[in-house]
């Protein structure tokens, strides 16, 4: 399903945190969000605390929170404490064997929000030092999102506005306004409402995955048609009057369309020295290499008048390069002409008819029209002589209609 998900939307109504974010995610992703918690308890670090997410209902809506709570014994490990610097978490996040694309993540997010601090403190990018941010809470917020992050990595992500908050927060620095300073970095050019309820809304976290997720992908089409596959609810520990702390995540497929658009590679040539015995068994082995969709083969004249045999073959594009191997080794041609096309095709799908024994392809047209074709191969199995074919193949293709109709 995820390579499925076009668009997600993410809406702050509480505002966004680190854990809200990752709740939400796994609410709407249940599967994925089970999984990640497991890839998250085999780092070496996730000894330190407990990482959970538990079912949570404010009253009104029911969803997730995430859950990282470091033991209290564990609070001044080394390498992992309130007190931080960019490098050493650098470090850290290298040495716990990520997966490239989750390391690349969550190294990206660090690097994001370690600019904004370097930006409020006026130093270096390689002199600071996180404070709450570098606690190992926040490490592991910044590891489950880039999980997320690279699971969905073909999805585009919007947003409602963030809510300013007001008032104060406590901090490592002392007292601090709201919107935090590094925040209100990380939030600038961003679109910002202010519903007057007070608080910290958007915490540092939150906003460094926002900005990073903007970054990733642009705005999707208006005149996109999609349709609601998910929704999550992830939920903050604060409380606010009036409002619930949760980000509801919405996610969006594609509505269905009856012709898919995509590319495909022709990989052709022609033969005029081989046997039509041998050329057989060579189209064969062809025929059944994985990334092959279609063979044609016909008789063209070619040099001097003499009769070829053209052959074109239908490949999907990542195994041009292993088809054409087997092309320049089964076949006694010198050279293969390629080139990659666009192809419009209608959403099929399969299904099985126990009387006669068959399976029958259902086909949506453009309409809305909904035909059948029976493979031949199965009828054929099952039949003796023109007539009987004929009639079977009506009776398959009838039945798995009717069944459409009742399904």
């Amino acid at each position: 399903m995820l390579d499925q998900i076009k668009r997600i939307h993410l809406d702050l109504i509480g505002g966004i945190a680190g854990d809200m974010f990752i709740a939400a995610m796994a609410s709407t992703f249940p599967n994925l969000g089970a999984e990640i918690i497991t890839e998250l308890k085999k780092l070496a670090i996730s000894a330190r605390g407990e990482i959970q997410l538990v079912e949570y209902n404010d009253g009104i809506l029911h969803g997730l929170r995430f859950e990282a709570i470091e033991y209290h014994d564990h609070q001044s490990s080394k390498g992992v404490h309130d007190h931080s610097h960019y490098s050493e978490i650098c470090d850290l996040l290298h040495s716990l064997n990520l997966k490239p694309n989750v390391l690349k993540h969550s190294l990206n997010l660090f690097a994001l929000l370690a600019s904004a601090e370097a930006e409020v403190h006026g130093i270096k990018l390689k002199a600071v030092t996180f404070h709450e941010v570098g606690a190992w809470d926040s490490i592991i917020d910044f590891i489950a999102a880039a999980h997320f992050i690279d699971a969905l990595k073909f999805t585009k992500w919007t947003f409602s506005p963030l809510p300013l908050g007001g008032g104060q927060v406590n901090s490592l620095h002392g007292i601090l306004p709201v919107p935090a300073p590094a925040t209100a970095i990380l939030i600038k050019g961003m679109p910002i409402i202010d519903d007057e309820i007070m608080g910290e809304r958007v915490t540092p976290t939150g906003a460094t995955i926002i900005k990073y997720l903007l970054s990733l992908s642009s705005q999707p089409s208006s005149t996109s048609i999609m349709s609601i596959e998910a929704v999550g609810n992830g939920f903050g520990s604060k409380k606010f009057p009036q409002i619930a702390n949760v980000v509801r995540c919405i996610a969006f497929t594609e509505a269905n369309k009856a012709v898919e658009e995509n590319n495909i590679a022709i990989i052709s040539f022609e033969i005029d020295d081989q046997t039509a015995e041998d050329l057989a068994v060579a189209i064969d082995n062809i025929r059944q290499h994985t990334g092959v969709i279609e063979i044609y083969q016909a008789p063209v004249f070619g040099k001097k008048g003499r009769m070829f045999t053209q052959l074109q073959i239908l490949v999907s594009p990542e195994d041009i390069e292993s088809v054409c191997s087997l092309c320049l080794t089964e076949t006694t041609t010198l050279g293969l002409r390629i080139s990659e096309v666009k192809r419009k095709i209608l959403n099929r799908k399969s299904v099985a008819i126990e009387n006669p024994k068959a399976r029958v392809k259902l086909v949506e047209r453009p309409n809305h029209q909904i035909t059948a074709k029976a493979e031949m191969a199965d009828i054929a199995a099952i039949t003796k002589g023109a007539a009987d074919r004929l009639n079977k193949k009506h009776l398959a293709e009838s039945k798995a209609l009717n069944q459409k109709d009742d399904g």
